[in-house]
């Protein structure tokens, strides 16, 4: 494989004020943690940290180049001076894009973006070299850095594009131009920055801004939101829309599910042909997202048969409901845990898996929460909404933590009520020393939250993995 990029390109990318030797370069970073042998590393300036104190570590550890706005004493090795390194950054992930011949997706929604973008890179692997966004890099560093990641050979390229609040997601859209563009759904994550619902439905519609000739909307059909994001991404350009879902007039289409704890076999008819396939993941949000990402393979021009035959093999990644079954006392416990993000929407789809789990004999079902943020005024009565979710997934005892989590508490059944803390660092030990063999526990919450930290609790107390 050739290399990802060459001095003489990086040059023509970025007309810097100066730049040392020649050089090949392997891969692009800002993380000066994660620098390896023959990485660009581009020192980024943010609100706590500059990456130009990390200049002369990177070097040291291998990196092919530095790209610095300026001087940088002690620093050995290729150093390219610019004026501006986040610029430079953008200019590197155009340029990465233009030079790429790759069918490419873009991916945004309030809930399960990552997902369906983890879950397309796997089906679109198994048929060619692809290349896809990593974890979460999806704002105004992670989308030029996944651009200037984007090999030369590659065949197929998936983007996903996130926003906190109005106007981010078109300059992002516009760097990408992708071929084929899904929204997953619409719901009030971030309504707190955005107002209202119709807000940032408007905002995930700005996906389909500077898309390719011919380009195709992927939406979804049983979203109220449908018809609005369908006419933005005409006015766009984008006549091309698919839809997907239960409805009867989507395109891509939900004929039959068999949920289980562990997965679910799936029927779909995909512009009049049945499909059968068993996905990997559990609950009903992850089918739906099966099918946009179907939708979107299909938008590609891959093989769907092939693409369906992987999703078997998709599971949930750690945060995101990945399952793990740990060795406790002299059984096990099994772990959900979703500690990564969390809205409205994506707690009562956890919770409905919750429903679906078994504990072992004599375990129970145990649920901790904290906060969703950025949910504006309206916070606490989402908060207080999600008690009929609650009740409905059979969870034994509630731990909560954080100011709007309290809002819920009076409004759960008295024998559910575990704890209230005012955060997860308190509620931690709380949950690790309520944990029974056999039982099954479910953990989530908004990043800010810090549910990662009941989650590592739970570890701590554990005996490890444990066989299934």
């Amino acid at each position: 494989m050739s290399a990802l990029w060459t001095s003489d390109e990086v040059a023509r990318a970025l007309s810097p004020v100066a730049m040392s030797g020649a050089f090949e370069a392997s891969g692009v970073t800002f993380d000066s943690r994660a620098v390896g042998k023959g990485d660009l590393f581009f020192a980024l300036s943010g609100e706590t940290t500059d990456g130009h104190g990390f200049v002369a570590d990177a070097l040291a550890r291998g990196a092919a180049a530095a790209i610095v706005a300026r001087d940088v004493p002690g620093a050995v090795g290729n150093v390219i001076k610019v004026a501006d390194t986040m610029k430079a950054l953008g200019d590197l992930g155009r340029a990465g894009r233009a030079r790429s011949r790759a069918r490419v997706a873009s991916v945004t929604g309030s809930v399960g973006k990552t997902s369906t973008k983890d879950a397309l890179r796997a089906m679109l692997q198994a048929q060619a070299p692809t290349s896809a966004s990593t974890a979460s890099f999806n704002n105004h560093v992670g989308v030029p850095i996944s651009l200037a990641r984007l090999p030369r050979e590659a065949a197929y390229g998936v983007f996903e594009i996130g926003m906190n609040h109005p106007g981010e997601i078109e300059p992002l859209a516009r760097q990408v131009e992708a071929h084929v563009g899904v929204v997953t759904n619409v719901g009030p994550a971030h309504i707190g920055h955005m107002g209202s619902e119709e807000a940032i439905a408007d905002e995930k519609a700005c996906l389909f801004a500077g898309m390719r000739s011919g380009a195709v909307a992927v939406l979804n059909r049983d979203s109220r939101h449908y018809a609005r994001l369908a006419d933005r991404a005409k006015s766009f350009g984008v006549a091309n829309v698919v839809g997907f879902g239960r409805s009867e007039t989507a395109e891509v289409r939900l004929l039959a599910c068999d949920l289980q704890d562990t997965g679910s076999d799936v029927v779909a008819n995909l512009h009049g042909r049945r499909i059968e396939y068993r996905l990997g993941a559990a609950g009903e949000h992850w089918v739906l997202n099966s099918l946009a990402a179907l939708a979107v393979v299909e938008a590609l021009g891959a093989d769907v048969l092939k693409a369906a035959g992987m999703l078997a093999e998709v599971k949930a990644t750690p945060g995101r409901g990945a399952r793990r079954r740990l060795k406790f006392g002299a059984g096990a416990i099994e772990l959900l845990d979703e500690s990564y993000n969390a809205n409205p929407a994506s707690m009562k789809a956890m919770l409905a898996v919750l429903a679906r789990t078994e504990p072992a004999p004599g375990g129970r079902r145990l649920l901790a929460m904290g906060d969703m943020r950025e949910l504006g005024e309206g916070a606490d009565a989402f908060h207080a909404g999600l008690a009929d979710a609650v009740a409905a997934s059979g969870a034994a005892q509630v731990f909560l933590c954080g100011p709007h989590m309290q809002a819920l508490w009076p409004r759960l059944a008295a024998a559910q009520r575990g704890i209230h803390r005012p955060d997860s660092t308190a509620l931690a030990g709380d949950v690790a020393a309520a944990l029974k063999t056999g039982d099954v526990i479910a953990v989530k919450g908004s990043l800010g939250s810090k549910m990662k930290n009941v989650v590592d609790a739970i570890l701590a107390a554990s005996g490890g993995e444990a066989e299934r």
